[in-house]
């Protein structure tokens, strides 16, 4: 009997598609950088679906026998952090000879993901940066072009090492409150940034957009230390307690 349950395996499995599409833009000689960031925030959005979706259809006890997690981080990794970490080293964003140094964030990334204790649902968190490679790639574009492919390698040898730091990043589908609602409508507030900033003549976008919509990344990271910080304070005063 056909269980609905299965077709939000399906649209998880779903992201390739976007993601062959975006691959096969970033191979040609022309490659546009907006065209591939159009595919990778398309498997963004099937990101931001699917995991509700499977929550309310409960797919762990009606279609079990395919593991949805492993589909998604597959698809996870090849959208959030190879391809534009492959396109950053592509479109030649990083300083001369550096561009290879994308590999190490790579490497951090697929060890994030492979974590144990890469996500804590419970909690609503990530541990480490979680990879947001898809984003911080159109700002690299910016960076490199208007200011100095410097400060896109610096950034990113930062953010490599952040992926696998012990540290706790909200998990906005999860975030608990009082972070839940604030961290979602500024999300959606940022992907609209975001947007602008790919049709407003990228990546010569005007700096004061770039830097206007750098304040909800400021907001979540403050959002998250606050979070673990209170977490970090409860497991304490439980401690305490007993």
């Amino acid at each position: 009997m056909f269980k609905p349950a299965y077709l939000v395996h399906v649209l998880t499995a779903s992201g390739v598609i976007p993601a062959a599409l975006a691959t096969w833009e970033l191979t040609r000689r022309d490659c546009d950088p907006r065209i591939v960031f159009a595919y990778l925030l398309l498997t963004t959005f099937i990101d931001a679906i699917d995991g509700p979706l499977a929550r309310r259809f409960d797919v762990k006890a009606k279609a079990g026998n395919v593991d949805g997690r492993t589909i998604d981080d597959l698809l996870d990794y090849l959208t959030f952090a190879f391809i534009p970490l492959m396109l950053i080293w592509r479109m030649e964003w990083m300083p001369a000879g550096l561009g290879f140094t994308v590999t190490l964030a790579m490497v951090a990334s697929l060890m994030g993901f492979a974590h144990r204790e890469a996500k804590d649902e419970r909690r609503g968190v990530f541990r480490g940066f979680p990879s947001y490679w898809n984003l911080y790639a159109i700002y690299a574009g910016v960076f490199s072009v208007q200011i100095s492919p410097w400060l896109t390698a610096i950034t990113l040898w930062m953010l490599t090492v952040l992926t696998v730091t012990p540290i706790w990043v909200l998990y906005p589908n999860l975030a608990p409150k009082p972070w839940k609602k604030p961290v979602f409508l500024g999300g959606l507030l940022w992907t609209i940034c975001l947007v602008a900033i790919l049709l407003w003549d990228y990546p010569r976008t005007p700096l004061w957009l770039v830097l206007g919509s750098l304040v909800y990344p400021a907001f979540y990271s403050f959002a998250s230390l606050q979070h673990a910080r209170a977490t970090r304070d409860d497991q304490l005063r439980s401690s305490d307690s007993m």
